[in-house]
């Protein structure tokens, strides 16, 4: 069909290319869209910032999404222009089996949608993040890509509608930087302000060479940088300080610094993700450079929430560094968060990542780990509900999320038969086991249908393995193609175990029988009991019985996950970082032993104690969590701590938080997230969020504005225990 009046430019071009493999179709609408994509130069930045789909289209392709089709710009446009109703419903109707949502849904079983509902685990029906070697592009730029291509090309023959179709994408990004250079033009000319005028005619120099050829020092090094970062969709930067610092190197203290401001005003604008700074390399040497300090001291005078900055640490790590970092949270927004290379590296290379490689990771999204520039790590495929499995558990697959008794899965056995703790916490696994098969087999329906459905030829030249093996980024390209499934909740049912271990098998306070009717009640006429249970003692206070269920159960997750396989050609691996769901998770996650209350919306955010339940410092909540085994948590495992504004507001105060950092992280800890607030600001921001639209926490591992969050989210982060050192 001939369309008369709509402007789809990817899906036509897509849709006209039927006869061509589905890279090649991509590629051809990515080329058609790339004439026609919106191109912006914020104020504050002047960064050349490029749009996924064309004004006035609904239909376009991003990392995350694959082919996409927005609904309600298709409502807004068939309003707008009747005369196009017609032709935009029969673009929708041909487009809609192409994107990935669309197939997704249709690939799964009732069942997984119900345990997705629950908030049981959720698996998949994303692309997940990722790292493309921007190194690569700016030191070769597109004709250096297109070498590349056309080199492997001839050597993996039978991949050539790959290559055909990168060629075609280096083809689109030629296109757009062409009309940044006539934009720039255009602008020039009707600019009346010297100044301005001088920069839009830099711009346009700028790219007479770009991106046909590499960048050659700052400026052109972070111009051609973001056109393909924007392109791609604001994902994560991964190692700036490593890929840039040769062109930091050739450029003057004052465009430096101009370009890092320019690039966070940029991040900010687009919610862009992860930044990663310093670490060690294969030698164990520091690789902390100038432009590691440069970009930290920006992030702590700038106070933006975003990007989400990360660091590294090493025992080589300068103290200079650390200092800094202290000064940086001391501001309360939350970064950086902070990572420690002693631990992080030996759990790669225990699945398979050379010891060379794991000292290149990064992270991604809000912290997961990949390895920049050469993996498709999921970040993330999925994640399970700890809480909820224990309430499946104790309810032979049933929940009381509503008040009424509901089936969400098959039993697999009831609780009320053990007859000991061990044979509890066995069936507990069980129900664990089969979220988690539940969580992987939605994220491996997922996978194939990237593969299948949503070839990335424009990373697949920034991913090494990719042009060297022939096969794209979402079809096991990359060196690396491990996924990462993400626990919640596991202090709640570590807690949980412990209580039931204690009342019903040690001391036989409580029969089963009798916890599962106050469970199911929610504890209505149930005082006594609810008194008992919750009393407990909880994980994050340095004892050790209590403790060593949670890293029981922990360490099971973490090794079972590993039997498992991705759709991509590696293995699944666990972490802890969930992000904003803690407080959700919480809210559809019934009473349990605990203490908790349905509809309560407190859950533990991290691999820390529940908000508010490590009551004895943070040596002792840190000691706790020492006893997890993090060499196995191959995604992020954070550790979410908050501290008295005040302390950090002392240099004896933030040296402490120093030697205390370092202690965690010689004793195995694997990462420290941190907050610096007071309890009574937090509160004012509830009551008058108005006065604080500048507040920033940090949630699940990544950081935002207090007033932004949900009302449940807040109180979240409110109940965490408030630290002084």
């Amino acid at each position: 069909m001939e369309y008369k009046y709509i402007q789809e430019y990817f899906a036509e071009a897509f849709l006209s290319a039927e006869k061509l493999s589905m890279p090649e179709r991509i590629a051809a609408g990515t080329l058609a869209a790339a004439e026609h994509l919106s191109i912006d130069f914020p104020e504050n930045c002047m960064l050349p910032t490029v749009s996924l789909r064309a004004p006035m289209s609904a239909c376009g392709y991003g990392f995350g999404s694959g082919i996409f089709y927005s609904q309600g710009m298709h409502d807004w446009l068939v309003s707008a222009y009747p005369e196009r109703r017609g032709e935009m419903e029969d673009l929708r109707r041909r487009i809609l089996p192409f994107c990935t949502h669309t197939a997704w849904m249709e690939s799964v079983t009732e069942e997984e949608l119900l345990m997705r509902d629950t908030y049981a685990c959720w698996g998949g029906d994303w692309g997940g993040h990722g790292n493309p070697d921007y190194g690569r592009l700016l030191k070769l730029g597109t004709d250096g890509l297109r070498a590349l291509v056309n080199k492997y090309k001839e050597v993996n023959t039978e991949s050539e509608s790959f290559y055909n179709a990168c060629l075609t994408v280096l083809d689109a990004a030629d296109t757009v930087g062409r009309r940044i250079r006539e934009v720039s033009l255009s602008f020039a000319e009707a600019e009346t302000d010297g100044e301005k005028k001088r920069e839009w005619l830099r711009i346009a120099e700028t790219f007479t060479r770009l991106p046909r050829e590499g960048a050659w020092d700052m400026y052109s090094a972070m111009m051609l940088f973001w056109m393909f970062f924007t392109m791609d969709g604001n994902d994560s930067p991964g190692r700036m300080d490593q890929f840039m610092i040769d062109f930091y190197r050739k450029s003057s203290p004052a465009e430096n610094s101009e370009m890092i401001d320019r690039f966070l005003e940029g991040m900010h604008n687009v919610r862009g993700w992860n930044l990663c700074i310093s670490g060690s390399n294969e030698k164990g040497e520091d690789e902390t450079n100038e432009l590691s300090y440069a970009i930290l001291e920006a992030v702590r005078k700038k106070g933006y929430q975003t990007p989400n900055l990360t660091m590294r640490v090493n025992p080589k790590t300068p103290e200079k560094l650390w200092q800094a970092a202290a000064d940086c949270l001391a501001t309360g927004v939350g970064l950086p968060a902070i990572y420690n290379d002693e631990t992080v590296c030996p759990a790669l290379e225990k699945i398979g990542i050379s010891h060379t490689h794991a000292h290149e990771y990064c992270m991604n999204g809000c912290n997961q780990i990949d390895i920049m520039g050469k993996s498709h790590m999921g970040l993330e495929d999925g994640e399970v509900n700890f809480a909820k499995a224990l309430e499946l558990c104790l309810h032979d697959g049933c929940d009381y999320e509503g008040g009424e008794r509901r089936r969400i899965m098959p039993s697999l056995g009831k609780a009320a038969d053990c007859k000991n703790f061990s044979e509890f916490s066995e069936l507990y696994f069980k129900y664990l086991d089969y979220v988690t098969d539940t969580s992987v087999s939605m994220s491996n329906k997922s996978q194939k249908i990237y593969a299948e459905y949503a070839p990335h030829p424009m990373r697949s030249c920034l991913i090494e393995g990719c042009l060297e093996r022939g096969v794209d980024y979402n079809s096991g390209g990359p060196l690396y193609n491990h996924g990462q499934i993400l626990a919640e909740g596991m202090a709640d049912a570590a807690d949980s175990l412990y209580a039931v271990k204690k009342l019903v098998f040690d001391t036989k306070k409580y029969g089963m029988e009798e916890l599962q009717k106050a469970l199911a009640a929610n504890f209505e006429n149930y005082e006594a009991l609810w008194h008992d249970f919750s009393s407990q003692d909880k994980f994050g206070n340095d004892i050790p019985e209590c403790d060593s269920i949670c890293t029981y159960i922990c360490d099971h997750y973490l090794k079972y996950l590993k039997t498992k396989k991705t759709y991509r050609g590696g293995s699944f691996t666990g972490g802890c970082s969930p992000y904003n769901r803690a407080a959700e998770n919480g809210a559809h996650t019934g009473a349990l032993p605990n203490g908790k209350r349905r509809g309560d919306p407190t859950l533990a955010d991290s691999i820390a104690a529940t908000p508010g339940r490590d009551k004895c410092g943070p040596t002792a909540s840190l000691k706790s969590m020492m006893r997890y085994d993090q060499s196995e948590a191959c995604s992020g495992f954070v550790a979410q701590l908050r501290f008295d504004k005040n302390l950090f507001n002392t240099e004896k105060g933030k040296a402490a938080f120093i030697t205390l950092a370092k202690a965690y992280f010689a004793g195995g800890g694997q990462q420290l997230s941190v907050n610096v607030l007071d309890r009574e600001t937090l509160l004012d921001a509830q009551r008058n969020p108005a006065a604080h639209g500048d507040l920033i926490v940090r949630v699940g591992g990544y950081s935002d504005y207090f007033v932004n969050l949900t009302p449940e989210l807040q109180q979240n982060i409110i109940d965490r225990t408030e630290f002084s050192v």
